[in-house]
């Protein structure tokens, strides 16, 4: 249900359930989850690109028609690890992807629909961007729940709250170019050139200092809701670690050399 290719420092994960939209279902998510962990400990892997299979879905949220009732209460669920509480009617902890520590760049392709845990999927990952058809919304208000994994949290800090807060209360969906508008993906394409698109600026990526990338990554993550005193100190520490590595001193002497980098992540 995941398929996993990895080439010239790059890996596609691609949720490939086209006949169910792409959407989640317990071992979807579970595929999902190891394919990540795979990319994250494959050291030849700099970037991560996630999609789903076909032109009309990259996911469409959780798979309720495949859902089942909980077996155990709400409390005894709650204090198991997440695999075990997963299998116990806590799935939406497996879409909280923040416990696999993932540090490498992780674009989303977004082709089509993208609802729910979909969107809650998608605004984990540092770059977004879509097909000129793609739909975005977080409908849970429309039968009785709510975004359960961060996605009024995260969308509340990618897009300006007006915007986010009519997504929730509503449940209605946006189309492509409003997300462009609102800052919630940084460009669209064509469906056809989605994917190239995608791996053009994964090899741009790529091609910079790996240490460098993840750095950033994690700085973004961890500074935000951060003074300015306090995130200069953080910032200027991470700048001191990656000071003296090889790849600073390749960097700067392929630019005085006029030449591409050759980057080790050392």
């Amino acid at each position: 249900m995941i398929t996993y290719e990895a080439s010239d420092s790059i890996a596609i994960l691609t949720i490939n359930r086209p006949q169910k939209k792409n959407a989640l279902d317990l071992a979807t998510l579970k595929e999902l989850r190891t394919a990540l962990m795979n990319a994250r400990d494959d050291e030849q892997v700099k970037v991560i690109v996630l999609t789903g299979a076909g032109n009309d879905s990259f996911c469409a949220g959780a798979d309720l028609k495949g859902g089942s009732s909980s077996p155990v209460s709400y409390a005894e669920a709650f204090f198991k690890e997440t695999d075990k509480a997963s299998e116990q009617g806590l799935y939406i902890r497996m879409m909280d992807l923040t416990d696999l520590n993932i540090h490498k760049p992780l674009i989303a392709a977004i082709n089509g629909y993208c609802l729910g845990g979909g969107l809650e999927i998608a605004l984990q990952c540092d770059l977004k961007i879509a097909s000129d058809n793609a739909i975005f919304g977080l409908p849970e208000a429309k039968v009785a729940s709510i975004p359960a994994v961060l996605g009024l949290h995260r969308l509340l800090k990618a897009v300006p709250p007006a915007h986010a807060m009519k997504m929730a209360l509503t449940g209605e969906p946006i189309k492509a170019m409003k997300a462009l508008d609102i800052g919630l993906i940084s460009d669209i394409f064509t469906a056809q050139d989605l994917m190239p698109e995608a791996l053009k600026i994964a090899q741009r990526i790529s091609s910079n200092g790996p240490l460098a990338t993840q750095a950033i990554k994690k700085l973004s993550k961890i500074t935000g809701h951060l003074s300015d005193i306090d995130a200069q100190q953080i910032t200027e520490l991470y700048w001191g670690i990656l000071r003296d590595t090889e790849d600073r001193i390749e960097g700067r002497q392929a630019f005085m050399e006029k030449r591409a980098p050759k980057y080790k992540g050392k």
